[in-house]
């Protein structure tokens, strides 16, 4: 049962943290919990604040073992001291990494804390008013920075419109409305297939779910919950058989690292009471296997289940998990449509502090059939994986000479069960300003190269680069033809990315460093426990070992092969018969 398993989980984290409180009185971090990485407690949604959330949660809970925990709440006591002496003038906190004084990150603390402030409320344990109190002060003077606040991220909006909806919930101030209304009137940044710009399926779409459910609830918005069901319907096609989401092409910093459903716990479960929908409460239990922890402010589940009593209970009977598919989310996303208005909007490609995200909508792939996972992707640095139980190839990369670095593939396409990827590059020289369009500082002694008006120059000998991917399934694996014409001479290297976890072995294969191969010719085989992959396709056409501005991933296994345009290469990839049990 899920609630059991949550109060277990919640007394282990609650007594971890108690070892790291910081409680010298003459230190100026006196009550904070220390961030294991840096040392040093922050007043964060995901260290200090966390825990406060950890804490509460035990000593209001009966079935916890340090329900009314009088040294517990002494310890809570503490940390709403530090909390509210590590909050600024101006409201907000400062969490730690790179944002000072950041109105977002303030957002996580108040949805999160609004929920331990009902929960104290909830619970009449007048022992704990005194934390009840603190929370109430530090939600009290957050107003401010919420009214008048900024963001640098596009889930940031959403934060802030769940923060603005959760204290005009508590104190009912109209200006909290309004304000979350302006940034709701920016519209969702969501494709109909359920992608949000970030492409963050192990982070960030939990965290734009999870907040707008909390603002289409508190600001009396349903609407915002078609992008929130979007999105959880299309994570049903982003899991591998092992539970592990597809991190393989995010614009944020889950890319390629190790993901669970664990944090779309909650959203899932209450989307699932919420729609009586049997594929979220699939996905739910699917979720729970995965949970590990209650999870960060605003998104403990731990807190949600207390707070909602009737989401312990299983109401809505699972339905069927897709496992057997071929997909190409976004294909009927118009993006070249959307990316051709960008000059329009007056930015001139440029962002402060942020990115723009022009990836937004592109078209991935993703092919699930017994053990094998297989995702094919654009605007990626790696354009395709395979995981075939145990064994995994992580990502499959393309370099060159033109640009130089790495190929990112605009479109995807199919034809007949082939998926076809493309790109194109351009590069040209660029001719001299025409004089009447000089600046003074062109006829003086000094002449700035940053001071000419670059824009202006004409285009010469412009060349273009176009090569191409196409991926097809076979009966025991699948083949990747690479094809590129023009321009000749273009030095191209192809980087296959295995899991470290395994061992690599090829024919006509040199060492290049640690856990690096120049692959000539032959067969390669890639093999973690009873699982392998094999590929055939090995050249070595040139012997640059590196290709300047071409990500090269450390952890992982690398299998380099060389060509040099025109080029027509076909990899041959194999997978063994059978995977292993439970992979």
């Amino acid at each position: 049962m899920i609630y059991a398993k949550l109060v277990n989980i919640n007394d282990h984290w609650a007594q971890e943290a108690l070892s790291r409180q910081v409680l010298d009185p003459a230190s100026r971090y006196f009550g904070g919990v220390t961030d294991p990485a840096t040392g040093i407690p922050w007043p964060s949604h995901t260290n200090s604040l966390m825990v406060l959330a950890l804490w509460t949660a035990a000593v209001v809970n009966p079935d916890s073992a340090y329900y009314q925990d009088l040294q517990l709440l002494d310890r809570l006591e503490k940390l709403v001291r530090f909390m509210l002496s590590h909050q600024h003038e101006d409201g907000t906190i400062s969490p730690g990494w790179t944002n000072y004084h950041s109105p977002p990150d303030t957002a996580f603390n108040v949805v999160g804390l609004s929920q331990v402030y009902k929960l104290l409320q909830r619970c009449g344990w007048e022992p704990a008013q005194p934390v009840a109190d603190g929370i109430r002060r530090f939600l009290e003077q957050a107003v401010p920075a919420m009214l008048t606040g900024g963001v640098h991220t596009p889930n940031h909006r959403w934060v802030l419109s769940s923060a603005l909806g959760a204290l005009y919930d508590l104190f009912g101030l109209e200006a909290l409305k309004e304000r979350a209304g302006e940034w709701l009137a920016e519209g969702l940044d969501i494709t109909p297939d359920g992608e949000w710009t970030e492409r963050s399926n192990g982070i960030y779409n939990a965290v734009s779910d999870i907040n707008l459910y909390y603002a289409a609830r508190y600001l009396d918005r349903p609407e915002l919950l078609e992008g929130v069901r979007a999105n959880l319907r299309m994570m049903a096609y982003l899991i591998h058989p092992n539970g592990e989401v597809v991190t393989d092409y995010s614009g944020r910093q889950d890319y390629g690292h190790p993901a669970t459903l664990e944090g779309y716990y909650s959203i899932y479960r209450i989307m699932a009471v919420h729609d009586g929908d049997p594929l979220f409460a699939a996905m739910a239990e699917l979720a729970d296997e995965a949970l590990t922890h209650p999870g960060a402010l605003p998104n403990n589940a731990m807190l949600n289940l207390l707070l909602h009593p009737e989401l312990r209970e299983r109401v809505v009977e699972p339905g069927p998990i897709p496992t057997e598919y071929r997909i190409i989310l976004n294909g009927g996303f118009d993006r070249s449509d959307y990316l051709s208005r960008m000059e329009q909007a007056g930015h001139h490609g440029k962002i402060s502090h942020s990115s723009l995200h022009p990836e937004f909508g592109a078209p991935v792939l993703r092919y699930r059939s017994g053990a094998d996972s297989v995702t094919v992707m654009t605007e990626a640095i790696s354009f395709f994986s395979l995981w075939h139980g145990r064994a995994k190839l992580l990502g499959v990369q393309i370099g060159s000479t033109f640009e130089p670095g790495t190929v990112r593939f605009k479109t995807l396409e199919e034809d007949h069960g082939v998926y076809r990827l493309t790109a194109r590059e351009e590069k040209g020289y660029y001719g001299p300003v025409p004089k009447d369009q000089l600046p003074a500082t062109a006829s003086e002694a000094v002449s700035p190269w940053y001071l000419l008006p670059h824009h202006r120059r004409s285009v010469t000998h412009l060349q273009t680069h176009e090569p191409s991917v196409e991926a097809a399934v076979t009966a025991d694996g699948w083949t990747l033809r690479i094809r590129s014409e023009h321009p000749e001479n273009v030095l191209t290297q192809v980087m296959f990315l295995f899991g470290a976890e395994g061992t690599l072995e090829a024919d006509g294969a040199q060492p290049a460093g640690e856990d690096r191969l120049l692959w000539s010719e032959g067969t390669a085989r890639y093999t973690c426990g009873e699982d392998w992959i094999e590929v055939e396709g090995g050249a070595m056409e040139h012997t640059s070992a590196f290709i300047r501005n071409m990500a090269y991933p450390k952890g992982c296994r690398q299998l380099l092969v060389h060509l040099v345009s025109p080029i027509d290469h076909t990899f041959i990839i194999r997978c063994s018969p059978k995977s292993a049990p439970g992979a």
